[in-house]
């Protein structure tokens, strides 16, 4: 007679030490856990309960500006650094790891409209209103003490005058040239005093410009006279026009997509638009309950970050119509520029009160070093909610986020007048002729009309 036992080796299931965990062998035999379902939907429940209550996206403040931040860049080469200009003419490069001032460029006489950084990380380029663009040498702190360094003033390496106030600068991707944007589109050479190219499509005022990271003699502009407008160094003119019904505020490449670009509007939304068809937005994104003046995309190219005149900052998915988290403090004004950091973790925005504010760009994830366990833990509980956030519990936990009672009472009536526009616009075309209005889709109802 054969008996069958059951054999192991002992070092598949012994403790090195008394410390480690004890291994667990399990049967994930379907059949044998007929309560898997019950348990997993607990466990998806208790995670999204969880996660509400460790939701503090708040990192700290940073204050030394005494005007309106107008505008922030952030350098590739160094993570936890990020220069702001202020509508006083101040110019600082910040820590972010310590939050204190590292740098400061002062010389601007107005205010600072723009900041780019050179791919290499070694030229930081501003523009302001008082029709001079300066090139400043990145001093490299890595190795030096926020308390050491903190207090420096830098001196510009070029400054060049031109003719007409400047309302933006964006440097090309691996190149040596440089765009700034105001009564026209300028294209700079880091070694030339005046530019080496100029660019117009009508009179009007040129708000913002970024160069394509994909394809780097492409740029995008946005105009005054709400159009949006592309541009291709390798052309004498400008390539294709796209006019809006308001006009927007500024705009962000995917740089996973580089074809794809979000605008910010001031009518309340963002657009998504492919480049190689204007014709019709992507993806309309709208909570917003004010203008939107400034978009950022995280460098992972599934999400960005917009800055609003509500005073409210939002997290949009690359293709969501809602935004999934939003941030806002008691004393946080009017939010004029936003970032995310070149990690992706953080988000930077600076507002109307002269401070910047780093945030978590996921509300309730913990800071610092986790265990491998721990990670894994993480990770299998997003799973979870990921599988069972359909179930209405779990969604209205996920969903809700606490809003001021302004933005609140906004949002209320703004969807009230979007749903009696709505009903108005079917009974007018219930009372005309078959045909005689035609039902425009919502992706192009914002927009007017494409040139070439």
């Amino acid at each position: 007679m054969k008996v069958k036992i059951i054999s192991r080796s002992t070092d598949d299931f012994t403790r090195e030490r008394s410390q480690d965990l004890q291994k667990v062998f399990r049967n994930y035999d379907p059949n044998l856990r007929s309560q898997e379902r019950g348990v997993e939907y607990t466990r998806a429940l208790n995670a999204a309960k969880l996660e509400k209550i460790f939701a503090r996206p708040f990192v700290g403040a940073m204050d030394g500006h005494i005007d309106a931040v107008s505008c922030m860049a952030k350098n590739p080469n160094h993570l936890k650094g990020i220069f702001s200009g202020s509508m006083d003419g101040d110019i600082r490069l910040w820590d972010l790891a310590n939050r204190r001032t590292v740098c400061q460029f002062p010389g601007h006489q107005g205010a600072v409209r723009g900041l780019t950084v050179s791919t290499d990380g070694q030229t930081l380029v501003s523009c302001g209103t008082d029709c001079t663009v300066r090139l400043w040498n990145v001093p490299d702190y890595r190795n030096k003490s926020s308390s050491d360094s903190a207090g420096n003033a830098a001196v510009p390496i070029a400054v060049y005058v031109w003719k007409h106030a400047f309302w933006g600068v964006d440097h090309q991707w691996g190149g040596n040239l440089f765009a700034t944007v105001g009564a026209q589109v300028d294209i700079w050479d880091h070694d030339r005093s005046e530019p080496v190219n100029t660019f117009k499509w009508g009179n009007d005022t040129v708000m913002a410009v970024r160069f394509n990271p994909g394809e780097p003699d492409l740029f995008a502009t946005s105009s005054s006279d709400r159009s949006i407008i592309l541009f291709d160094l390798r052309m004498s003119s400008p390539a294709r026009k796209l006019i809006m019904k308001t006009r927007c505020n500024s705009l962000s490449w995917n740089p996973m997509e580089p074809m794809n670009f979000t605008a910010a509007n001031e009518d309340t939304n963002c657009y998504s638009y492919d480049a190689r068809k204007l014709d019709e937005a992507k993806c309309v994104h709208s909570d917003h309950v004010s203008a939107v003046m400034d978009v950022d995309y995280s460098p992972t190219g599934r999400e960005f970050v917009t800055g609003s005149y509500d005073r409210t900052v939002r997290i949009f998915n690359y293709n969501g119509d809602h935004s999934k988290e939003i941030y806002h403090t008691k004393r946080m004004q009017r939010v004029f520029c936003v970032k995310y950091s070149c990690d992706g973790t953080y988000v930077i925005s600076g507002s109307d009160d002269t401070n910047l504010r780093l945030w978590k760009a996921k509300a309730s994830e913990q800071l610092g070093v986790l265990l491998p366990r721990e990670r894994r833990k993480q990770e299998y509980l997003d799973a979870v909610k990921d599988r069972y956030k359909h179930l209405p519990e779990v969604k209205r936990i996920v969903r809700h986020r606490h809003l001021p009672k302004p933005i609140y009472k906004a949002a209320t009536l703004r969807r009230t007048m979007i749903e009696a526009e709505r009903r108005k616009d079917q009974r007018r075309r219930a009372h005309s002729a078959p045909g005689s209005m035609p039902v425009k889709p919502f992706r192009k109802r914002r927009i007017i009309k494409e040139e070439e």
